[in-house]
């Protein structure tokens, strides 16, 4: 679904990415884990083309989304839920699900997405006409997530989603995303928190000083003694 083919990234002088290559599935979880530094947000947004890159290829469903501007990228499928949530602060909680909809035009379906993210999100139909900037941290990351899902899109971004929330609403973030993934959505995690991203992912990249250091199946990764040493406390 998603081929990504040495791309190099430069933020003015600084290198950021060095010909990072790897690819998503369809229908799986990939994560990518590595300390604060190390490139995965750049890599997102490369992908999302919010950042230039600067040689190398990013194919989505076989075609070349290099140049395609960011805000075409949604009506071919991709969608992402950005670092640090990024909610419409000052637009209601249905408002802000409602614009996760602007390129769609068949509001039959509109409305039935908009109750399949209430089934993940039962405390967004309850806050539905509540002001978005006056939710909790994990509230404001369940909307990020719903207005994502609202495109409909083929393949799903998370930028660090459980940044902030506390370890209870970690947990239940970490199992929506599995559930959305169960119901056939394909995701790419950007997660600081390896232990729990590799324990929902299919496989994982580990990223280092913008370097693709190790990759291969998630529960390989996870008794991994560089990856224990490094990223788990163990």
């Amino acid at each position: 679904m998603l081929k990504v083919n040495q791309i190099n990234v430069y933020y003015g002088a600084i290198h950021a990415l060095h010909d990072i290559s790897f690819e998503v599935k369809q229908g799986e979880i990939v994560s990518l884990i590595g300390a604060n530094g190390a490139g995965k947000s750049t890599t997102l947004n490369a992908i999302s083309n919010l950042l230039p890159t600067a040689s190398g290829d990013i194919l989505f469903m076989n075609q070349s989304i290099r140049k395609i501007p960011a805000y075409q990228l949604v009506g071919l499928g991709l969608a992402q839920v950005p670092e640090g949530r990024r909610v419409f602060s000052r637009m209601t909680v249905l408002e802000n699900l409602e614009m996760g909809a602007y390129t769609r035009h068949e509001p039959g379906h509109i409305s039935q997405d908009l109750e399949l993210v209430y089934s993940h999100f039962p405390r967004l139909k309850e806050r539905r006409k509540q002001v978005a900037g006056t939710l909790s941290g994990g509230e404001q990351q369940m909307l990020a997530m719903g207005r994502a899902l609202m495109s409909r899109p083929k393949l799903l971004m998370m930028d660090e989603p459980s940044m902030g929330l506390s370890p209870i609403l970690v947990q239940e973030i970490f199992t929506i995303i599995q559930q959305i993934n169960q119901g056939g959505m394909t995701i790419l995690l950007v997660e600081q928190n390896a232990h729990m991203a590799l324990n929902i992912s299919h496989r994982a990249y580990v990223l280092e000083t913008g370097n693709v250091v190790k990759s291969g199946p998630s529960q390989e990764l996870l008794v991994d003694a560089d990856v224990q040493k490094a990223y788990l406390g163990t």
